[in-house]
């Protein structure tokens, strides 16, 4: 992707100028991002995909009298979802571009920021006044109407106190600041914690490109977990106190043994390379709802990963679906290729070592990409 051309989807300006200017600082409304917008998914195929167990689907209703939010995870039958002419209920598909080619197609389109904080895309299908509510999210978000028409408050809100027995993250004292309606096609960019409520004027489908933003403890504790798994492989090292004496304080904790404990830390960390491999594991690794399917699959032709694959690098390694592999030299410059373009044409395919032809042989197999007949 050349960063510095305009793109209709960011409303004429490039790329390079938008991170400069609006990535995670102002919002940007965009007329016609997408011109001729139509639904990927058609909402009987929507609902369908509602009732499976390998999607992640959510129903919130709001009582019209009491104005009481309730909130249901799927997977949802046909007759559990409220009739059409129903008003206030929202349907939430998370991960469409898991499941739809369309959708990954999609997705991709917004591969100007890198890869590892791309995370998915679900759609929101609302009937009259439909909404989840005004909120904020932790993360960067681009919503784009699919069909119908949304209406779209929003706000920079400093209070953000939350709606103490809601079972969503509901704000207590919203206070927008910009409204606007959105039609198909049309697509609003909001930073993280930037107030937005959302509500259907007429039946609508909107679709909501969201980023990864972990949260640091929650990462720390995945990342400390993969390091203490391959420091306690490689070393195998226990504590041991040949030289203890006898204690009249058995509550104390020895010093020896706090000693320990803080060596075992400092030796997951002390090799760049062992976080390194950690960092694009953890950010590689697909959802735990995802699988693959296996396959005796003979290469031929070029190569394309699967939708449901996420490949990465660093400056030493390869990353794919939470497995790290050492790479360099051309074999590294070919499979960076791969991850930045998910294909290779069957010329680049055959550039491959021996080694490396029999990895991808391997990931064939596994179901993580696929053998194409386009050169």
């Amino acid at each position: 992707m050349d960063i510095t051309q305009p793109l209709t989807l960011l409303g004429g300006i490039s790329p390079a100028r938008f991170m400069r200017q609006y990535w995670q600082k102002k919002p940007l409304l965009i007329r016609q991002a997408v011109p001729g917008m139509q639904p990927l998914l058609a909402r009987a195929a929507l609902f369908a995909m509602a009732a499976q167990d390998d999607v992640e689907s959510r129903l919130i209703t709001r009582a019209t009298k009491s104005a009481t939010w309730r909130l249901r995870h799927g997977p949802f039958a046909r007759a559990v979802i409220p009739k059409l002419n129903q008003p206030g209920w929202t349907l939430l598909v998370q991960g469409l571009d898991l499941h739809l080619d369309a959708a990954h197609a999609l997705l991709e389109q917004f591969a100007f920021v890198p890869r590892a904080r791309l995370d998915d895309l679900m759609v929101s299908f609302a009937t009259d006044g439909g909404g989840v509510g005004p909120h904020f999210d932790s993360y960067d978000v681009f919503l784009l109407q699919a069909q119908g028409q949304r209406r779209w408050r929003i706000g920079r809100q400093k209070d953000l106190t939350l709606e103490p027995d809601a079972p969503l993250k509901i704000l207590r004292h919203f206070q927008p600041e910009q409204e606007w309606v959105l039609e198909a096609g049309d697509m609003l960019y909001l930073p993280p914690r930037y107030a937005h409520d959302g509500v259907a004027q007429g039946e609508c489908m909107t679709y909501s490109i969201g980023f990864r933003a972990p949260a640091q403890g929650e990462w720390a504790q995945d990342l400390l977990q993969r390091l203490a798994d391959v420091a306690g492989d490689a070393s195998g090292a226990r504590y041991g106190d040949r030289a203890e004496h006898a204690t009249e304080h058995g509550g104390a904790i020895p010093a020896a043994l706090q000693l320990f404990a803080r060596q075992a830390v400092e030796k997951a960390l002390d090799d760049p390379q062992r976080v390194c491999r950690a960092v694009g594991e953890s950010l590689s690794e697909p959802k735990a709802h995802v699988f693959f399917e296996a396959t005796a699959s003979v290469r031929s032709g070029g190569l394309v990963l699967d939708r449901r694959s996420r490949m990465l690098y660093d400056e030493a390694h390869i990353f794919i679906n939470g497995e790290s592999y050492r790479a360099g030299g051309r074999d590294f410059g070919i499979l960076k290729e791969l991850a930045d373009t998910r294909t290779l044409s069957e010329r680049q395919a055959k550039r491959l070592s021996a080694p490396a032809q029999g990895l991808v042989q391997e990931w064939l197999e596994m179901g993580w990409m696929h053998a194409t007949h386009t050169v």
